[in-house]
């Protein structure tokens, strides 16, 4: 056994190991009788870095007893070895963490440094096991790879990954497109659409597993931390939620690496980016270093979903989007789904360079930050329907829905998506839409989306009616008597101020 070779040569020492190794796998004998898998027996070989396609709407579950058997031997070894203070992480699932008591908590998972580092902080302080998961909105298969390994040198029982992208768009970015939702004029909504979309698929999984508590990485300063938190106090408020950025110590990058050598977490390797970014199907965002300054220009070199317009091709490309009831369904004529209909425009926006947005914005938690979004697919989308309807819609139609569109994509960006104003909302936008079918072609050139031409069968244009010739519905003449009536509210006050001034 591996106490036989303790280097340490007291007795009291060796006797320690020994007691720690066998905690330890009682720990694991316990926990791996009683985990079961999520995903059905068929789907058991999937394994994570397979294509997105290969595991589409299958939640992956990472489980191996004799690999983790063996890592908890070592850890209990070099926990010993370190310090006679130190906790085994293995074996403090057996009683209260450091914090509290928790059973199981699901952890919202990417494999970074961060995400890591709070597995084994959430096993000592809280001593519970820890479910990651890791939700696929169209961030790219680079993002997935490797996970497994990840989570399993971190300490997780278990890896949960689900393909959410098709979701994402139908149930998500495809109502705020519907709705015209734009936060301050410019924001389409990338990172506030897909925040409740994966603490949903987060809370869903906490039944699934039997998790008391769900867990997240957003840091105190930021709008995802509320995101989070609304979403699971709607759909599930017994669940209690954790969030080590306002618990722990840890204040930066150095104290994470610290912490993750300390608890033996491999420290990733990979080349830390200077943004902080956040990608999924509809956008790309960038924060951080020189744009923490707004009169810094952004580096030509930042951008990754996008050309540089002045770089874009010299001629322009033409494209037409079907639209039906407000939603769009097809692109030149052929049918996709949400998500590839999304993903084949962001490759065709993305080189003629179109959709960069360059703002400072009000945060939810009230102070401002400068961010810069590449939303390609997103930018030449929100065109087309909102060009469509300048045919479908009436002037009180249209100046009622952009009214309802601000408060709409406030309640977006503030994490409020369950809440029952912005479900109304929704009901009202998906009623007056309901005539906004047809087509609209636009042209792509370095930049710029320009609209060519619209057509729909429920159009309220009327060229007869519209034309300068003579026609019989409109009698010019009859233009005189509503300019009176419509004028008579500033002829009153005129001659009220003209006979005040003979006084």
């Amino acid at each position: 056994m591996l106490y036989h070779h303790c280097p340490i040569n007291t007795h009291t020492a060796c006797e320690k190991v020994k007691q720690i190794h066998n905690a330890a796998m009682a720990h694991l004998q316990a926990v791996t009788s009683s985990v079961k898998p999520l995903v059905p027996a068929q789907n058991r070989e999937c394994k994570l870095g397979a294509k997105a396609s290969e595991f589409r709407g299958v939640p992956f579950v990472y489980h191996s007893t004799r690999n983790l058997s063996q890592a908890c031997k070592t850890q209990a070894i070099r926990a010993v070895l370190a310090s006679d203070k130190e906790t085994d992480a293995a074996s403090v699932t057996n009683g209260r963490g450091l914090r509290g008591k928790l059973n199981k908590v699901v952890l919202a998972y990417s494999g970074g440094l961060d995400t890591s580092v709070i597995v084994p902080w959430l096993r000592e302080n809280y001593g519970c096991e820890v479910v990651c998961f890791t939700a696929d909105v169209g961030q790219g298969i680079s993002e997935l790879e490797g996970l497994e390994a990840k989570a399993k040198a971190s300490g997780a029982c278990q890896l949960v990954v689900k393909d959410l992208t098709e979701e994402f768009v139908k149930d998500y970015v495809y109502p705020c497109l519907r709705a015209g939702a734009v936060y301050e004029r410019k924001y389409l909504l990338g990172t506030s659409m897909a925040r409740p979309v994966i603490a949903k698929a987060m809370v869903d999984v906490a039944k699934e597993v039997g998790a008391d508590a769900v867990a997240h990485g957003c840091t105190g300063k930021g709008n995802d931390q509320v995101r989070f938190e609304l979403t699971f106090f709607s759909l599930n408020p017994d669940l209690q939620v954790v969030a080590p950025w306002r618990e722990w110590d840890i204040t930066g990058r150095e104290d994470a690496i610290e912490y993750a050598k300390k608890h033996n977490v491999p420290v990733p390797v990979t080349k830390k980016s200077i943004y902080s970014r956040d990608r999924n199907l509809w956008h790309l965002s960038h924060e951080g270093d020189i744009l923490e300054d707004p009169a810094n220009e952004p580096k030509k070199d930042m951008y990754m979903m996008s050309v540089d317009p002045e770089d874009a091709p010299d001629k322009p490309e033409y494209l037409e989007i079907g639209i039906v009831s407000g939603i769009p369904v097809s692109i030149n004529g052929k049918e996709l789904s949400p998500a590839s209909l999304l993903s084949e425009l962001n490759d065709i926006g993305g080189r003629h360079g179109i959709g960069r947005i360059d703002m400072v914005e009000n945060r939810l938690v009230g102070m401002k930050s400068r961010g810069v979004y590449e939303t390609p697919g997103g930018t030449i989308l929100a065109a087309a329907c909102r060009e469509l309807e300048s045919l479908t819609l009436d002037r009180e139609a249209i100046q009622f829905k952009d009214t309802m569109a601000l408060k709409y994509a406030e309640l977006v960006y503030a994490g409020r998506w369950f809440d029952p104003l912005r479900e109304s909302m929704d009901a009202f936008m998906e009623n007056i839409t309901k005539t906004t079918t047809g087509s609209v072609r636009l042209k792509l050139y370095k930049g710029s989306v320009i609209v060519a031409s619209r057509k729909s069968p429920y159009s309220l244009y009327r060229e007869d009616i519209s034309s300068f010739e003579s026609g019989q519905i409109y009698d010019q003449a009859d233009a005189a008597g509503f300019i009176k009536l419509y004028g008579l509210p500033m002829r009153v006050r005129a001659m009220l101020e003209k006979d005040l001034g003979k006084k």
